[in-house]
């Protein structure tokens, strides 16, 4: 049976690309490879990490789905013998979550044995209010047979409103049940580990390769160790890998 893990959210921006790579890089850390696919339409982030082959399908045509590359999509997710891992871009958003249910496909992974898993992203700042309201979107319109796992990205801000963390906010108390893990981004000062992971993010490499080259200092790959670190460590711990 394979996981099929989701990242979605309406919100650009906000760190989805890092999310899947970091659970690809997760998944090769444990030994066990996930295929990777991108279906960004405008930006392939996850599609320039080269050390995780991911595979790109570009489901837009114009403003719409274009049905023959959904149903590769779909072919390649079912019948894939590892774990899979799909990061989409904002502007596909409501296409492919409007696809996915009308088409009943959360339902159909279930039937042939797999588990759907929806990653969002919620994040500070300006961008808090809309990333919340596209998490309560997600879990009103996917059915029970998912699982959810919200990131909490503190890079644009303190992810809080009125005084109430995410874990208070209606949107989160209301369905708390389907949640099946919060993975906390770390807050990193600028300067330092902020830039470090910033510098990685955009050269499109993978935590191994940043900590294999003799290229970075010593304390910058010691940093990057660090965060790695982190990160792997609430996948390891939660439910859904």
């Amino acid at each position: 049976m394979a996981k099929i893990h989701l990242v979605l959210q309406g919100k650009g921006g906000v760190g989805k690309s890092m999310v899947a790579a970091t659970m690809a890089q997760f998944k090769a850390h444990q030994g066990q490879p996930a295929l990777c696919i991108d279906t960004d339409p405008v930006n392939g982030t996850f599609e320039g990490y080269q050390a995780l082959k991911v595979h790109r399908i570009n489901l837009l045509e114009g403003d719409e789905i274009n049905t023959r590359r959904f149903d590769e999509l779909i072919e390649r997710i079912a019948s894939a013998p590892t774990d899979v891992i799909v990061d989409n871009g904002a502007s596909a958003f409501v296409p492919l979550s409007h696809y996915l249910i009308s088409n009943q496909v959360p339902a159909l992974l279930q039937e042939m044995g797999h588990e759907l898993i929806v990653h969002t992203v919620v994040t500070g700042g300006q961008a808090l209010l809309d990333t919340v309201s596209g998490f309560a979107q997600l879990l009103s319109q996917f059915p029970p047979e998912c699982q959810f796992v919200v990131w909490l990205n503190p890079y644009w801000g303190a992810i809080e409103h009125e005084g109430k963390g995410f874990e208070q906010l209606k949107a989160y108390t209301t369905h708390r049940a389907r949640v099946s893990a919060l993975i906390q981004i770390p807050a990193l000062k600028a300067d330092t580990f902020g830039r470090d992971l910033e510098d990685l993010l955009r050269a499109r490499l993978t935590f191994d390769e940043a900590l294999a080259s003799d290229r970075l200092t010593i304390m910058t790959r010691q940093r990057l160790k660090i965060v790695q670190g982190q990160l792997f460590a609430q996948l390891e711990n939660s439910t859904v890998f």
